[in-house]
Parts: structure tokens; sequence; C-alpha cells
């Protein structure tokens, strides 16, 4: 009997759903924690609904005892039964359910899915490779030109994945959880990395390639890219993308072993993860070094998106996260239908030279260029820099990010280049940025959200000069507000202007 048959669904949530959109839900039964996520929106990026976790540790005693513990699967049973009315009362369209290395391995893994069962739930355990396919599949959906090794911590597995261009190649599981270490950590440095050696030679994969990027995917992983922005002030705390150089994990380590567990203060990371962080910043430290690793990027998707993701066509799968999620924000908030496209085709001409990832981000940006409307008139730049700058966005790097604020706040008024954004990218990229931004800001002046001026005007550059044409029909849209913001456009990039009306 599955969860939806067992309970009553209530009907007054789902009129007032969008019918184009699908509600689903992941149930993740890991070997530290147990967690739902309830997504919506679009297939392709959808929206986290919710997101609560219980750290049951269910893998905590395997170690010792080979078997979850009494009291761990009490909470993790407990946290089931919770997540399974929560998923009825949400009016949730499909219940992903999965168990990972606790469950896979220990002696009683069977007890405690006949248990879930009871419930309402099928769990479905996935093998080692299994499971490495599903995080690479979540890297993939949020970075999807990813290229190099990726390695997904979870309390009793380490997943480690060879990704190139875009692809998944071979992987393997080893059993090198946060719960695991404690044994090898006795052993002194060279007893993990013997251990790390004979099983990746026991599994066919002691030639894994080095010298390539690192993808970091785990809770205790990604707790340590929240220290180290810490302690190196970095300006955007957004894990996503989050870049480490090679020697950063030996730095974690040492500044772990030099204080307590009580000195140790992260937001958004709980107090039950604290004491695995110097473990899985040992084991970091030994798969860099094996893997003479060129940097590290931490992705904030992983198993769960990756279990959407696989559900995907092969066409959605292809689309561009970021785009996407731009579209569909900048047609929430914006006034005028469809009118980021039309900017986008309308301001293009000024800025053929760019390369094709630039490119991406202005048409990001002219999707979103409407979206400061509704503040406060002194502060829509503000707004704008905000939105782009900390929106849950994904498929972008930091120094895009910053790009993607500068053009909002320039088309919203801003003047120079806004606070913060110079340490996320280069001058050049932020200049470029702030013509994009005024552009769009003369093309919105301009048009008035209409598509008729835009289709009766165009904007080139000839001669060093940027020249804007309007059809006859059109020319009466000239004016001193125009004139304006032609002058400040060209003064951005150095050229002169002329109104052909």
């Amino acid at each position: 009997m599955t969860l939806l048959d067992r309970l009553t669904r209530p009907t007054t949530q789902s009129a007032l759903r969008n019918p184009q959109f699908r509600r689903t839900a992941i149930i993740d039964i890991g070997s530290n924690s147990v967690r739902l996520v309830v997504y919506d929106g679009p297939r392709r990026i959808p929206f986290i609904l919710f997101n609560e976790k219980v750290m049951a540790g269910l893998g905590a005693d395997m170690g010792r005892t080979g078997a979850i513990g009494a009291e761990a699967m009490g909470r993790g049973l407990a946290a089931l039964e919770r997540f399974a009315r929560l998923c009825v009362e949400m009016s949730v369209d499909q219940v992903t359910c999965v168990a990972t290395a606790a469950v896979r391995d220990a002696s009683n893994g069977g007890e405690f899915i006949a248990r879930a069962a009871d419930l309402g739930l099928e769990v479905r355990v996935l093998s080692g490779e299994e499971e490495g396919r599903a995080s690479a599949h979540g890297l993939l959906s949020g970075m999807p030109q990813a290229d190099g090794i990726m390695g997904d911590l979870g309390g009793g597995s380490l997943e480690l994945v060879r990704i190139r261009n875009g692809r998944i190649e071979r992987g393997v599981s080893l059993p090198l959880g946060v719960f695991r270490i404690p044994e090898f950590r006795r052993r002194g440095r060279k007893g993990l990395a013997q251990r790390l050696d004979e099983l990746l030679r026991e599994r066919g994969a002691a030639e894994l390639a080095s010298g390539l990027p690192f993808y970091l995917i785990g809770g205790s992983w990604r707790a340590l890219a929240r220290l180290d922005m810490q302690l190196t002030g970095y300006q955007l705390p957004i894990l996503h993308h989050y870049e480490m150089g090679p020697d950063r994990p030996a730095a974690l380590l040492r500044r772990l072993n030099r204080v307590g567990k009580a000195d140790i203060k992260l937001s958004g990371v709980s107090s039950a993860r604290l004491p695995g962080l110097p473990d899985a910043a040992l084991l970091l430290c030994t798969i860099v070094e094996r893997l003479k690793s060129s940097h590290l990027t931490v992705s904030a998707f992983g198993l769960r998106e990756g279990l959407l993701f696989e559900q995907l066509t092969p066409e959605l799968r292809a689309e561009d996260p970021l785009l996407v999620a731009a579209r569909i924000e900048g047609e929430a908030q914006g006034r005028f239908i469809g009118h980021g496209d039309q900017i986008s085709g309308w301001i293009a001409p000024l800025f053929g030279d760019d390369p094709p990832e630039w490119a991406r981000i202005r048409l990001a940006a002219c999707l979103l260029a409407d979206v400061g409307w509704r503040a406060n008139p002194e502060f829509r730049a503000e707004r704008g820099m905000e939105f782009a700058l900390h929106g849950n966005w994904v498929g972008v790097s930091a120094a895009e990010r910053a790009a993607l604020a500068q053009t909002l706040y320039a088309n919203f008024g801003g003047s120079g280049i806004a606070p913060t954004l110079e340490t996320l990218a280069s001058p050049e990229f932020l200049r470029r940025a702030t013509q994009w931004g005024l552009a769009i800001r003369l093309c919105q002046r301009l048009s008035g959200g209409a598509q008729g001026p835009l289709q009766g005007s165009a904007l080139e550059v000839r001669d060093g000069t940027i020249m804007l044409r309007l059809d006859a029909a059109y020319g009466g849209l000239g004016g001193e507000a125009i004139d304006r913001r032609l002058r400040q456009l060209a003064q951005a990039m150095g050229t002169g202007f002329l109104l052909d009306a």
C-alpha cells in the first residue's frame, strides 16, 4: 500500500496550484540525516517549497555493531511518519523515498524498510553505483558544464565519479563515510591514505584521473566550505559554486585541530554535524593530495536533485537552469509578459563581440529587467542588485552573479559600480555589465514595455557612434528622456551617439 493509498488526501490546496507544475517530494534516508524536500515549479529547475531534516544518525553505530542502533532507528522512523503525513497535507503528487549506505549495509536494514512500509512509504535502497550516478546527475543539474571528479561524502560512504564535459563516466563507492573515518584517524594520516589507495585498487579505480577540479557534495563538506567563507571573509555567502584552492582543506584541518567544538560557530550548520568536521576535513585533505586536484568547487545540488534530473527527458535536461529560472522569475515579477526576450534582441547589436558566456548573462539580465519595479523608487537599484546577487540561481559563478547584479543595478538607476561587486568580478566584466544595464534602461524608457516601439526602432554601432533609429510611425517617441539615456549609454561605451527619427 502506497503513502497516497494509505492516507486521505485533502483537496483544499489543489485548486490553488498552478496546473502546469507538478509537486514532487524526495525523502532521503542517509547515514547521518533523514530529510524531506518538497519541490514545485518548472521541472528543469524546481524551487524548494519545504525542506526539513532530522539528524537521526542511522549509521553512527555501524562501525562498532554493523547495525542501526535502537534510538537512531526510532528517530528515523519518527521522522518518516511526520514526513509521510506532511506529503499528504501538502498535496504532493509524487513521493520518492530512497535510502543509502546505512540502510544498505546494516544487518537490520530490512527491519527499517519493513517498518517504513507500515507507514505507507516504499523505500528504494540505492546501490553505491546508483547513489554515485544520482549525485553526479545532481551536480550536472546545477553545473551543466562540470568537468572533473565529483565526491559525495555521506555518513556511511564516499562516492567518486568522473565527469567529462558534462557527461558521467565511471564511478566508485567507497566505505569511507564520516562515521567510518575515526578508526583510520587513530592510525594517523598515512593510515587513511593507504586505505583510500587499497579501496581504489580493489575497485579498479587506481588510475582515477588527477590534476582535475574536484566537486564537493555532502553536508559535512559544505559545512567546511562555510567555515572557509568565514575565515577568509568571503563577500558572497552562497555555497553553490564556491571555490577553494587545493591548500584550503589542510588549513581548515589545522584550524579544526586547534580549537574545540564549542569554539566553532557556523550559521546554517547543525550542532550534530560539527563533531564530524575534523574527520571530513582529513578525508578531503587525503583525497585532494591523492588526486592532485587543481581546485575545489562546492555544489549545493546532489542526490535529491539528481533523482529529479534523472526523470527528465533529454530535451528538458538540456535546458539552461539559469535561464529557465530567470524567465520564470521575470514573468512572475515583471509588468510585461515576454518583454525580456524582446529587450535581449533589441540591445544585442551593440554587443556582438561578447563571448557566449557573457551573452548568456546578458540574456538572464534582460529576463530579469523588470524585477525591481514594485520597490520604492529610491531603492530600486539596490533591490535589483540584491535580487541578482543573492537569488537562488544555479549554473552561475560568483563573477557571473556579480555581473548580473551590476547590470540590474545600472538598469534601475544605480551610479557607478555597486558596493562589494569589485571583489567578485573583474573590472572589465563589471564595465560591460554596466553597459548592458544602461542599454536595458534605454530600451525600457523608449518602449514603455510595449512590443511595437521595439519593432519600429533599432540600435546599432556605426563608425564608432551608437545610432538609435526610429521608424516614421514611431518618430514621436524621441524626446528629452530618450536623449538623456542614449547619452548615458554612449558615455559608458566611450562612443558618440545619434538619434535618427
